[in-house]
Parts: structure tokens; sequence; C-alpha cells
């Protein structure tokens, strides 16, 4: 099964996640990846090696945050390469060389997105570009696509399009300190104060939070949560606060 840990956190939280993905090695894995906020743009690092080299090719790329998703994948769709390999961004209408083209939205995934070719092919006529053979890219792509500035409401409505399993976490260029989270037959939770009392955390098991913090929120079926510094709240599958 493929791990997800997010951060929101008054310090450079890059090694949290770093660590927080060897902790969930022994789930095996084929490619690893994090994505931050830094300085107003998206940043990530990716690799098909192991986290350790992952963590010091974020330090080689000076990848650092107080904002940020991270991710091991198991291939399903798409070879194990590192353009497969999460957090993937989103790369809107125009863009006609989006591997320069700033992106807006990074995301994280695990499960596995029934309806994807469908949405894809939508997606690519409203011109989307697609870089990756995933399914989790064509999430990225239609959270951007139902941004009208408030991420936490794009992927309310991105999930009511979704058919499958699914646990993400995702964040917005113009958002900072803010990152979503939602599930839908695959585990997420919400980890609660860290060093600092204001820090939040996501993961896909509680293991990768493990000496980070010691509240633990588990997130039930069809719940979407919103995560910043100092606070979050959620709602669940009817859309009622919970």
């Amino acid at each position: 099964m493929c791990g997800i840990v997010g951060a929101v956190g008054s310090r450079n939280i890059v090694p949290v996640l770093v660590e927080g993905l060897k902790r969930l090695e022994y789930r095996g894995y084929d490619s690893c990846g994090v994505a931050v906020l830094q300085d107003g743009q998206l940043r990530r690092s990716r690799s098909t090696q192991r986290v350790a080299e992952l963590g010091q090719q974020t330090e080689h790329d000076g990848i650092a945050s107080t904002v940020g998703i991270a991710h091991t994948r198991w291939a399903t769709h798409g070879v194990p390469a590192v353009h497969n390999a999460h957090p993937h961004f989103s790369h809107g209408p125009g863009a006609d060389a989006p591997t320069t083209k700033p992106g807006r939205v990074a995301l994280v995934h695990n499960g596995i997105i029934e309806n994807h070719e469908e949405l894809r092919r939508e997606l690519q006529a409203k011109g989307y570009v697609f870089l990756s053979q995933t399914d989790t890219e064509v999430i990225a792509h239609l959270v951007d696509h139902l941004y009208d500035g408030d991420l936490f409401a794009a992927v309310k409505a991105a999930t009511a399009r979704l058919t499958g399993a699914y646990a993400i976490a995702v964040f917005h260029r113009d958002e900072p300190q803010r990152v979503i989270g939602a599930r839908q037959g695959s585990p997420l939770i919400m980890g609660v104060g860290g060093v600092d009392a204001s820090e939040r955390f996501l993961a896909s098991d509680a293991m990768a939070l493990a000496g980070v913090t010691d509240q633990i929120v588990y997130l039930e079926e069809g719940d979407v949560v919103d995560v910043q510094l100092g606070k979050y709240w959620l709602i669940d599958k009817a859309h009622k606060t919970v």
C-alpha cells in the first residue's frame, strides 16, 4: 500500500515528511517524493531510489518549507518512473510549456480511481496537459479546474466526481499554510500538535507520525478535512460539520 504524509508547521517540515516516509517503508514502494510551497511556488523532489536518497536529494535541491506533502508509491497506473512518482502538479489550459509553467495544485493519492480515463478525456478537452500515466494526476487537474479561490470547496467538489477508492492530501500555491485531506475506501488520519501545539499533520498510517504527535484523529469514510496552522475542521460524507 502507498504511503502519505502531510504537514503544516511553524518550522521546516521537510525532515518530518521524510522521516514519516521512512516509517512507512515497511509497506514497500517503487518511488517516492516530497512537494512543498516555497517562495510562492510549488517545488518537489522525486526519486525511484530509497527514501534515504530522497532525503539527500531534498537537501541538494534546497527543498524547505513550513507546508508540504510526501508519498511512497507502488505503481498501479504507469511504470515505476520519476514522471509517474507523486506528488503530482496541475498544469492548466494553455500551458504550451508545461514542464516550465508553474503549477497551482500539488497532490498525493492512495487508492485507485475507476473513472480516471473518462475524467482524463474531459480535462484534456479543456486544455489540461498530462505528464504521467497515473490516475492521480487526473485528480490534481480536476481540483485545479474546480478551484475558485477556496481549496476546501474545490476538493469537496472534486471528490464528488471520483469513483473508486482514495486518500488524498493536497495544497494550493495561492493558499499558504493550508492542506486539505479527503478519504473514501483508503485510510487517512490527522495529527494535532507537534513541537509546536499549532502544528497539524496528515498521514495514511499513525506509524508515520510516531514521535511527532500523540494526538490522532481517525477520519471516517467520506470525510474532508481542512488542516491549517493552529486549527482544523472537517465535514462528513453528508457535508455536515463534524
